[in-house]
Protein backbone atom coordinates (compact mmCIF):
# COMPACT_ATOMS: atom_id res chain seq x y z
CA UNK A 1 0.00 0.00 0.00
CA UNK A 2 1.97 3.20 -0.97
CA UNK A 3 2.31 6.39 0.42
CA UNK A 4 0.46 9.20 -0.50
CA UNK A 5 2.29 10.85 -2.84
CA UNK A 6 2.91 11.27 -6.47
CA UNK A 7 2.93 8.63 -8.36
CA UNK A 8 5.16 8.96 -11.57
CA UNK A 9 3.26 8.71 -15.25
CA UNK A 10 4.75 5.81 -17.17
CA UNK A 11 1.53 2.57 -15.92
CA UNK A 12 4.02 4.62 -14.68
CA UNK A 13 21.65 2.21 -28.25
CA UNK A 14 25.86 -0.91 -31.38
CA UNK A 15 28.54 1.11 -30.56
CA UNK A 16 28.99 0.95 -27.05
CA UNK A 17 30.62 3.82 -25.07
CA UNK A 18 30.15 6.07 -28.51
CA UNK A 19 27.84 8.84 -29.30
CA UNK A 20 24.91 7.27 -31.30
CA UNK A 21 23.50 9.88 -33.94
CA UNK A 22 19.84 8.61 -34.99
CA UNK A 23 19.87 7.97 -38.61
CA UNK A 24 19.40 10.50 -41.12
CA UNK A 25 16.08 10.58 -42.46
CA UNK A 26 14.91 9.24 -39.03
CA UNK A 27 12.55 12.04 -38.65
CA UNK A 28 11.44 13.55 -36.30
CA UNK A 29 14.97 12.25 -34.67
CA UNK A 30 17.39 13.35 -37.13
CA UNK A 31 19.14 16.05 -34.84
CA UNK A 32 18.69 13.38 -31.11
CA UNK A 33 22.28 11.87 -30.36
CA UNK A 34 22.69 9.54 -27.26
CA UNK A 35 26.14 8.64 -25.78
CA UNK A 36 26.14 5.84 -23.26
CA UNK A 37 26.85 2.38 -22.98
CA UNK A 38 23.39 0.07 -22.63
CA UNK A 39 22.57 -0.77 -19.09
CA UNK A 40 23.88 2.91 -17.66
CA UNK A 41 22.89 6.16 -17.83
CA UNK A 42 22.49 7.99 -21.40
CA UNK A 43 23.19 11.53 -22.66
CA UNK A 44 20.58 12.54 -24.65
CA UNK A 45 20.99 15.52 -26.80
CA UNK A 46 18.21 16.84 -29.36
CA UNK A 47 17.23 20.34 -30.79
CA UNK A 48 14.40 22.01 -29.42
CA UNK A 49 12.00 22.74 -29.14
CA UNK A 50 11.54 19.40 -30.07
CA UNK A 51 7.84 18.10 -31.12
CA UNK A 52 5.47 15.56 -32.47
CA UNK A 53 1.92 14.65 -33.35
CA UNK A 54 2.18 11.46 -33.23
CA UNK A 55 4.68 8.58 -31.28
CA UNK A 56 7.57 7.72 -33.09
CA UNK A 57 9.89 4.98 -31.97
CA UNK A 58 13.45 3.93 -33.81
CA UNK A 59 15.75 1.56 -32.14
CA UNK A 60 19.04 2.34 -31.21
CA UNK A 61 20.67 -1.09 -30.04
CA UNK A 62 19.07 -4.66 -30.84
CA UNK A 63 19.23 -7.10 -28.06
CA UNK A 64 19.77 -10.27 -28.50
CA UNK A 65 17.61 -11.76 -26.03
CA UNK A 66 14.08 -12.58 -25.58
CA UNK A 67 11.57 -10.53 -28.18
CA UNK A 68 8.80 -8.72 -26.63
CA UNK A 69 4.83 -9.44 -26.88
CA UNK A 70 2.02 -7.97 -26.24
CA UNK A 71 1.12 -8.86 -22.43
CA UNK A 72 4.99 -9.71 -21.18
CA UNK A 73 5.88 -7.94 -17.94
CA UNK A 74 8.86 -5.91 -19.16
CA UNK A 75 11.62 -4.40 -16.70
CA UNK A 76 13.70 -1.38 -17.85
CA UNK A 77 15.79 1.52 -17.31
CA UNK A 78 14.82 4.96 -19.01
CA UNK A 79 15.93 8.67 -19.00
CA UNK A 80 12.68 10.90 -20.23
CA UNK A 81 13.83 14.37 -21.19
CA UNK A 82 10.85 17.66 -21.99
CA UNK A 83 11.24 18.07 -25.75
CA UNK A 84 10.33 21.37 -25.49
CA UNK A 85 13.26 22.40 -22.80
CA UNK A 86 15.28 19.82 -23.54
CA UNK A 87 15.70 19.51 -19.77
CA UNK A 88 15.55 15.94 -17.90
CA UNK A 89 12.17 15.33 -16.12
CA UNK A 90 13.23 11.86 -14.58
CA UNK A 91 15.63 9.14 -14.72
CA UNK A 92 15.51 5.38 -13.12
CA UNK A 93 19.33 4.53 -13.81
CA UNK A 94 19.65 5.32 -10.35
CA UNK A 95 17.25 3.11 -8.32
CA UNK A 96 15.37 0.02 -9.39
CA UNK A 97 14.18 -0.76 -13.10
CA UNK A 98 10.38 0.51 -13.85
CA UNK A 99 8.59 -2.34 -15.09
CA UNK A 100 5.52 -2.38 -17.41
CA UNK A 101 3.04 -4.50 -19.03
CA UNK A 102 3.02 -4.21 -22.32
CA UNK A 103 -0.91 -4.10 -23.10
CA UNK A 104 -2.67 -1.01 -24.05
CA UNK A 105 -5.65 -1.33 -21.73
CA UNK A 106 -2.47 -1.53 -18.17
CA UNK A 107 0.06 1.52 -19.99
CA UNK A 108 0.77 4.21 -21.70
CA UNK A 109 -0.43 3.29 -25.36
CA UNK A 110 2.18 4.60 -27.24
CA UNK A 111 4.97 3.38 -24.99
CA UNK A 112 3.74 -0.16 -25.60
CA UNK A 113 3.26 0.21 -29.42
CA UNK A 114 6.90 0.86 -29.40
CA UNK A 115 8.59 -1.81 -26.88
CA UNK A 116 6.52 -4.52 -28.63
CA UNK A 117 8.80 -6.73 -31.26
CA UNK A 118 12.04 -5.63 -29.82
CA UNK A 119 14.46 -7.49 -27.36
CA UNK A 120 15.77 -7.71 -24.11
CA UNK A 121 19.22 -5.65 -24.28
CA UNK A 122 17.98 -3.70 -26.54
CA UNK A 123 18.21 0.75 -26.55
CA UNK A 124 15.02 2.79 -27.92
CA UNK A 125 14.58 5.80 -28.41
CA UNK A 126 10.67 6.96 -28.00
CA UNK A 127 8.94 10.46 -28.17
CA UNK A 128 6.05 10.33 -26.60
CA UNK A 129 3.14 12.56 -28.19
CA UNK A 130 1.03 14.88 -25.76
CA UNK A 131 -2.29 12.43 -26.77
CA UNK A 132 -0.88 10.04 -24.77
CA UNK A 133 -1.56 12.21 -21.50
CA UNK A 134 1.73 11.51 -19.82
CA UNK A 135 2.82 14.78 -20.30
CA UNK A 136 -0.65 16.50 -18.63
CA UNK A 137 -0.53 13.74 -15.81
CA UNK A 138 2.74 15.47 -14.89
CA UNK A 139 2.53 18.88 -15.88
CA UNK A 140 0.70 18.47 -12.16
CA UNK A 141 3.07 17.61 -10.41
CA UNK A 142 6.33 19.21 -12.54
CA UNK A 143 6.26 22.60 -12.60
CA UNK A 144 8.45 22.49 -15.76
CA UNK A 145 6.37 20.48 -18.21
CA UNK A 146 3.58 21.41 -19.67
CA UNK A 147 0.66 19.56 -21.21
CA UNK A 148 1.78 20.05 -24.60
CA UNK A 149 4.67 18.89 -24.24
CA UNK A 150 6.57 16.14 -26.24
CA UNK A 151 8.58 13.60 -23.78
CA UNK A 152 11.35 11.68 -25.27
CA UNK A 153 12.50 8.89 -23.81
CA UNK A 154 15.23 6.66 -23.76
CA UNK A 155 14.51 2.77 -22.97
CA UNK A 156 16.92 0.12 -21.96
CA UNK A 157 15.30 -3.12 -22.17
CA UNK A 158 16.28 -5.15 -18.86
CA UNK A 159 14.38 -8.30 -19.47
CA UNK A 160 11.23 -9.94 -18.84
CA UNK A 161 9.74 -11.43 -15.43
CA UNK A 162 6.61 -14.06 -15.14
CA UNK A 163 4.95 -13.32 -12.01
CA UNK A 164 3.03 -16.04 -10.03
CA UNK A 165 -0.52 -16.03 -10.48
CA UNK A 166 -1.18 -16.71 -6.81
CA UNK A 167 0.39 -17.39 -3.49
CA UNK A 168 1.72 -20.89 -3.52
CA UNK A 169 3.57 -23.09 -1.48
CA UNK A 170 3.29 -24.33 2.11
CA UNK A 171 0.00 -23.70 4.30
CA UNK A 172 0.51 -22.09 7.80
CA UNK A 173 -1.60 -22.51 10.57
CA UNK A 174 -2.23 -19.16 12.27
CA UNK A 175 -2.07 -17.87 15.77
CA UNK A 176 -5.50 -17.71 16.99
CA UNK A 177 -7.80 -14.14 17.54
CA UNK A 178 -6.29 -13.09 14.32
CA UNK A 179 -8.62 -12.08 11.69
CA UNK A 180 -9.83 -15.17 9.17
CA UNK A 181 -9.22 -15.54 5.72
CA UNK A 182 -11.26 -17.34 2.85
CA UNK A 183 -9.80 -17.52 -0.49
CA UNK A 184 -11.71 -17.67 -3.42
CA UNK A 185 -10.87 -20.23 -6.11
CA UNK A 186 -9.00 -17.47 -8.24
CA UNK A 187 -6.86 -16.59 -4.59
CA UNK A 188 -8.88 -13.76 -3.85
CA UNK A 189 -8.95 -13.29 -0.03
CA UNK A 190 -11.89 -11.96 2.17
CA UNK A 191 -11.11 -11.04 5.50
CA UNK A 192 -13.04 -11.12 8.72
CA UNK A 193 -11.44 -9.29 11.93
CA UNK A 194 -12.80 -10.67 14.93
CA UNK A 195 -15.11 -8.50 17.44
CA UNK A 196 -12.33 -7.85 19.30
CA UNK A 197 -9.74 -4.77 20.16
CA UNK A 198 -7.45 -4.43 17.06
CA UNK A 199 -4.03 -4.94 18.26
CA UNK A 200 -1.93 -1.90 18.77
CA UNK A 201 1.43 -3.52 17.54
CA UNK A 202 2.44 -4.81 13.81
CA UNK A 203 1.25 -8.56 13.42
CA UNK A 204 2.82 -10.19 10.63
CA UNK A 205 1.26 -14.23 9.96
CA UNK A 206 2.24 -15.92 7.04
CA UNK A 207 -0.07 -17.81 5.50
CA UNK A 208 1.06 -19.56 3.02
CA UNK A 209 5.16 -19.87 3.00
CA UNK A 210 6.46 -19.85 -0.59
CA UNK A 211 9.38 -21.19 -1.97
CA UNK A 212 11.03 -18.33 -3.87
CA UNK A 213 13.83 -16.01 -2.76
CA UNK A 214 13.69 -14.06 -0.13
CA UNK A 215 12.69 -10.48 -0.28
CA UNK A 216 15.35 -7.52 0.48
CA UNK A 217 15.03 -4.06 1.11
CA UNK A 218 15.46 -1.89 -2.12
CA UNK A 219 13.89 -4.62 -4.33
CA UNK A 220 10.87 -4.16 -6.50
CA UNK A 221 8.06 -6.80 -5.53
CA UNK A 222 4.87 -7.95 -7.06
CA UNK A 223 1.99 -8.67 -5.23
CA UNK A 224 -2.01 -8.82 -4.93
CA UNK A 225 -3.43 -7.88 -2.15
CA UNK A 226 -6.64 -6.86 0.04
CA UNK A 227 -6.89 -4.21 2.42
CA UNK A 228 -9.97 -3.95 4.80
CA UNK A 229 -10.22 -1.56 8.06
CA UNK A 230 -10.29 -3.79 11.64
CA UNK A 231 -13.17 -2.18 12.81
CA UNK A 232 -15.77 -2.19 10.38
CA UNK A 233 -14.19 -5.28 8.16
CA UNK A 234 -15.02 -2.29 5.06
CA UNK A 235 -12.42 -3.42 2.38
CA UNK A 236 -11.11 -0.29 1.39
CA UNK A 237 -8.28 -1.15 -1.74
CA UNK A 238 -7.87 -4.55 -3.18
CA UNK A 239 -5.44 -5.19 -6.71
CA UNK A 240 -7.86 -8.41 -7.25
CA UNK A 241 -11.11 -6.79 -7.55
CA UNK A 242 -8.91 -4.31 -9.98
CA UNK A 243 -7.80 -7.86 -12.42
CA UNK A 244 -4.16 -7.17 -12.38
CA UNK A 245 -1.53 -7.41 -9.48
CA UNK A 246 0.73 -4.45 -8.80
CA UNK A 247 4.49 -3.46 -7.90
CA UNK A 248 5.93 -1.64 -5.03
CA UNK A 249 9.34 -0.75 -4.09
CA UNK A 250 10.25 -2.55 -1.03
CA UNK A 251 11.91 -1.64 2.46
CA UNK A 252 12.71 2.19 1.22
CA UNK A 253 10.03 4.22 2.75
CA UNK A 254 7.99 4.45 -0.25
CA UNK A 255 4.76 2.17 1.48
CA UNK A 256 3.93 2.19 4.68
CA UNK A 257 5.75 0.67 7.23
CA UNK A 258 4.02 -1.84 8.06
CA UNK A 259 4.66 -3.28 4.34
CA UNK A 260 8.05 -2.85 4.61
CA UNK A 261 8.53 -4.12 8.00
CA UNK A 262 6.35 -6.86 7.58
CA UNK A 263 7.14 -8.17 4.24
CA UNK A 264 11.04 -8.01 3.94
CA UNK A 265 12.38 -11.14 4.20
CA UNK A 266 9.32 -12.97 3.51
CA UNK A 267 9.62 -15.30 0.21
CA UNK A 268 8.22 -15.37 -3.17
CA UNK A 269 5.11 -17.30 -3.25
CA UNK A 270 4.08 -16.88 0.25
CA UNK A 271 0.49 -15.28 1.53
CA UNK A 272 1.19 -12.56 4.96
CA UNK A 273 -1.81 -11.60 7.14
CA UNK A 274 -0.43 -7.96 8.28
CA UNK A 275 -2.52 -6.24 11.05
CA UNK A 276 -1.11 -2.69 11.11
CA UNK A 277 -1.50 -0.20 13.69
CA UNK A 278 -2.04 3.43 12.73
CA UNK A 279 1.47 3.85 13.62
CA UNK A 280 2.89 1.49 11.04
CA UNK A 281 0.08 2.67 8.73
CA UNK A 282 -1.23 6.64 7.52
CA UNK A 283 -0.30 7.38 10.41
CA UNK A 284 -2.79 10.32 12.80
CA UNK A 285 -4.28 12.00 9.18
CA UNK A 286 -5.39 8.51 7.97
CA UNK A 287 -6.16 8.46 4.17
CA UNK A 288 -9.16 9.88 3.05
CA UNK A 289 -9.79 9.81 0.17
CA UNK A 290 -9.87 5.70 0.86
CA UNK A 291 -12.04 6.57 3.84
CA UNK A 292 -9.19 5.80 6.17
CA UNK A 293 -9.18 8.09 9.97
CA UNK A 294 -6.35 8.46 11.41
CA UNK A 295 -7.09 5.81 14.60
CA UNK A 296 -7.97 3.05 12.01
CA UNK A 297 -6.04 -0.58 12.39
CA UNK A 298 -5.98 -1.67 8.94
CA UNK A 299 -5.70 -5.73 7.93
CA UNK A 300 -3.95 -6.82 4.37
CA UNK A 301 -3.27 -9.77 3.35
CA UNK A 302 -0.91 -9.87 0.43
CA UNK A 303 0.13 -12.47 -1.84
CA UNK A 304 4.16 -12.02 -2.92
CA UNK A 305 3.76 -13.27 -7.07
CA UNK A 306 7.61 -11.86 -7.32
CA UNK A 307 10.90 -9.44 -6.58
CA UNK A 308 13.62 -8.48 -8.15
Amino acid sequence: MRRLGVIVLISSLALIGAAIPVAAGASPFDDATVTGDVGTEPTLELSTPFASKKTVHRSLVEGSGEKLKKGAKVTFHYLAIDGRTGKEVESSFDKAPATLVLDPQRAVPGLVKSLIGTTVGSRVLVALAPKEGVAKGLAGVNKGVKKKDTLVFVVDVNGVRTPLKRATGTPVTPADGLPEVQLAKNGAPTITAPSVKAPDTLIVQPLVTGTGPQVTAGQTITVHYTGVLWDSGTQFDSSWDRGAPVDFAIGQGQVIAGWDEGLVGQTVGSQVLLVVPPDKGYGPSGQPSAGISGDDTLVFVVDILDAY
